[in-house]
């Protein structure tokens, strides 16, 4: 029969294994809560502090640029101990912790000369045991772990807290990395999202014209507000750009930009891609999926081509204008979502109203700031400024120092532009990549773009004058192509070399002297 200390010596061992697994447990939960650096650290010593009985605790961080150790988290030492507990690499215990990479123990830090006690929280050092372990994952050292622990025939022995706090310092390890690498890529985050605020700021976007200053003004005056936007204008008058500025300009330009085409997909989808869906829903559906306006919560959502909307589903479009909530297909559980809803459409929605194509109140609900965007036609003073930047956009992307002469922008200025910015910026492009020279001229332009100068041009009075000027500029375009070597030129007019010859006699073209 055991006696009753070796009974009670069991029960405390089973206790203080009881302790030492709930303080690990307790750890690893406060270390999962959040990645508040010094709040979880400070909680963390805490913890052992109260179920292990440290006396006092410290955790140490090595501050990679000034490579000195300093405490971010303590248990039982003040605020102006903690200010004053710092290391050198190799300074003291602590130091030499993290230096030799190994645990160090000191039964009794009053008879050892290197326990240096600069937080100066012991003034009465015999008796007390130091335990320092290095905080460390694979190789790396992060910084240290210390604790100060009195010990006596009941409360554990060193080599029960040493495994311990190994275990404590390798989680401690652990989450280090998890927060540094948060902290990364929170800060790539915000560096992205300042550049796409600067990128989308509507001073990037170029127009000195009077219509587009009134569109600037609008916006300006729109972004701050929570109403909903519609955007009109022909395709290619930047609709796109506006509404991110709008967004980027607005209280929400910490949250998500979602945008959504209403034309580019088929309208059995669009359910399904705008409020999402459940697992099983239809054939297909084998997961469970968030639709666009979840993904906007907090954020913008811009509904592009919105005249293009099946009536089918613009009730419940309406429904997200008026209540801000829907359901997912096959779920009944309604979703309330904050999002900022921004229109645009190239369409004439008064007139698909009075056709039955477009619901009256939704038009209405869009209609609450319209923005008129002006065709390129209309904004002539513009097009050299938006030439420049696009010259100076696709000539860095191509290595390319490509200009344009007088007469090319005179054909560009005089261009009725049916397709826009997105025209102008898409020509621009295929000329730098394409141009045989540095300098384009009239004659370098599309043909459809030549057509039209000699179409709107009050030297010309009759076609035969027009036809035989383009006839003429591509004659002396296919020449320079070809290095004026004339049955080259003729095989790319599609002529022979005694017709072309005849046509350079005809307007007068000489020979090039090389």
């Amino acid at each position: 029969m055991k006696s009753v200390p070796d009974k009670n010596r069991k029960t405390d061992l089973i206790l203080q294994k009881n302790r030492e697994l709930t303080a690990i447990l307790e750890v690893s939960k406060v270390l999962t809560t959040s990645f508040a650096l010094e709040k979880n650290l400070s909680s963390v010593m805490s913890t052992i502090g109260s179920l292990l009985e440290m006396q006092r605790g410290c955790v140490f961080l090595l501050d990679k640029i000034s490579g000195e150790l300093r405490i971010v988290a303590a248990h039982g030492l003040t605020k102006d101990n903690i200010e004053k507990g710092k290391y050198r690499i190799g300074e003291g215990i602590v130091g030499r912790v993290l230096e030799k990479k190994i645990p160090m123990v000191i039964p009794n830090i009053g008879k050892e000369p290197l326990f240096l006690n600069k937080t100066g929280a012991r003034p009465e050092k015999d008796g007390i045991s130091f335990l320092c372990i290095p905080i460390k994952l694979k190789n790396e050292v992060l910084g240290v772990l210390s604790v100060d622990r009195i010990y006596s025939e009941k409360k554990g022995n060193v080599d029960d807290d040493l495994r311990v706090l190994e275990i404590v310092a390798s989680l401690i390890a652990q989450f280090i990395k998890l927060w540094e690498s948060y902290e990364r890529i929170e800060k790539e985050k915000e560096h992205l999202k300042r550049e796409l605020k600067g990128k989308y700021s509507i001073d990037n976007i170029i127009g000195d014209s009077d219509r587009m200053q009134e569109v600037f003004k609008a916006v300006h005056r729109v972004s701050p507000s929570k109403a909903t936007v519609l955007l009109r204008g022909e395709s290619g008058t930047g609709k796109e750009l506006i509404a991110k500025a709008i967004h980027y300009m607005s209280q929400r330009n910490k949250g998500p930009f979602i945008k959504f085409n209403c034309a580019s997909i088929p309208e059995g989808l669009l359910e399904s891609e705008l409020f999402g869906h459940e697992k099983g829903a239809f054939t297909g559906a084998v997961s469970s999926r968030s639709g666009k306006f979840e993904l906007a919560n907090k954020g913008t959502i811009f509904l592009d081509e919105i005249g293009d909307l099946p009536t089918a589903l613009q009730p419940k479009i309406l429904r997200v204008l008026q209540e801000r909530e829907f359901e997912r297909i096959g779920s009944e559980k309604t979703l309330k979502v904050d999002v900022r809803i921004i229109t645009a459409t190239s369409r004439n929605l008064e007139n698909l109203v009075s056709q039955g194509k477009f619901r009256e109140d939704l038009y209405f609900r869009l209609n609450v700031i319209p923005l008129f965007l002006p065709p390129l036609r209309e904004r002539e003073e513009d097009i050299p400024i938006l030439i420049e930047h696009f010259l100076h956009k696709f000539n860095e992307e191509n290595v390319r120092f490509v200009v344009m002469d007088k007469s090319a922008l005179q054909v560009f200025i005089h261009y009725h532009w049916p397709g826009n910015v997105r025209e102008l910026e898409n020509t621009i492009e295929r000329l730098v990549v394409m141009s045989g020279s540095d300098i384009i001229t009239a004659t370098d332009l599309p043909v459809s773009m030549n057509i039209c100068r000699l179409k709107n041009s009050d030297k010309l009075s009759s076609l035969t004058a027009n036809i035989e000027e383009l006839e003429k500029a591509n004659i002396l375009n296919a020449l320079g192509k070809s290095g004026w070597i004339h049955a080259k030129a003729a095989r790319l007019l599609g002529i022979t070399p005694r017709q072309i010859g005849y046509k350079m006699k005809k307007y007068g073209i000489e020979e090039k002297e090389n």
